[in-house]
């Protein structure tokens, strides 16, 4: 497993994010707009999972709490005239997408379980549930092949939850896009089944900010 440095909250953080009153001083979250970023790290320690955001690029994992994971204006597209793009909206359209492939300018969002030894779950399966999105407008994730053509993993417009399935030690990287500037709340949990037991796992709901800017 990797050694990786893991921020502790601070107290007045803490309070920011319970909604009670700050001094001027309180620390805002860590911004985090650009560069390889799992935005879903998974880790399982002492017998429970830690669902967690990665900064590869520094290899600091922070919960998520900690975090505010941003799409900059350089993310903002067109919706393709294509009816495979139709759960993005109507054709021309705006949308922001953090990208599956990377652009040194933009967050590059992952879902990483390199953590994870092989042989703790059966199978080595993972399931990834998207289980609720609050913000100005839908998100959805999905990836394309060489050709172009997308396979949507995640889409809050036609209601969740919606399941991502990934493998202890896998990797995924696809696109997020998100349908309108604003702050999204993305909900997440994590489970699998114990190979040596059957038991099934399943982590607390993690609880992701995104801020698109146009």
């Amino acid at each position: 497993m990797r050694k990786l440095h893991r921020v502790a909250l601070p107290a007045v953080a803490v309070l920011a994010l319970s909604g009670l009153a700050l001094p001027a001083d309180a620390a805002p979250r860590i911004v985090l707009d650009q560069g390889h970023v799992d935005v879903i790290g998974i880790a399982f320690e002492d017998g429970a999972f830690d669902v967690h955001v990665h900064d590869e690029a520094n290899a600091i994992e922070y919960s998520p709490s900690q975090v505010q994971l941003v799409a900059k204006p350089g993310s903002e597209i067109a919706v393709p005239d294509d009816p495979q793009y139709r759960f993005l909206g109507t054709a021309g359209a705006r949308a922001w997408v953090l990208p599956q492939v990377q652009d040194p300018e933009l967050l590059w969002p992952g879902i990483g379980a390199e953590e994870i030894e092989a042989g703790v779950f059966t199978n080595d399966a993972l399931k990834v549930d998207i289980v609720g999105v609050s913000g100005p407008a839908d998100l959805s994730i999905f990836t394309t092949d060489a050709f172009g053509a997308p396979t949507v993993l995640a889409d809050s417009g036609n209601g969740l939850p919606d399941r991502i399935n990934t493998s202890a030690g896998g990797h995924l990287h696809a696109n997020w896009a998100f349908e309108a500037a604003g702050t999204y709340q993305v909900k997440v949990r994590v489970s699998g089944t114990l190979a040596a037991t059957g038991k099934q796992v399943t982590s607390a709901v993690a609880t992701y900010c995104f801020k698109v800017n146009q």
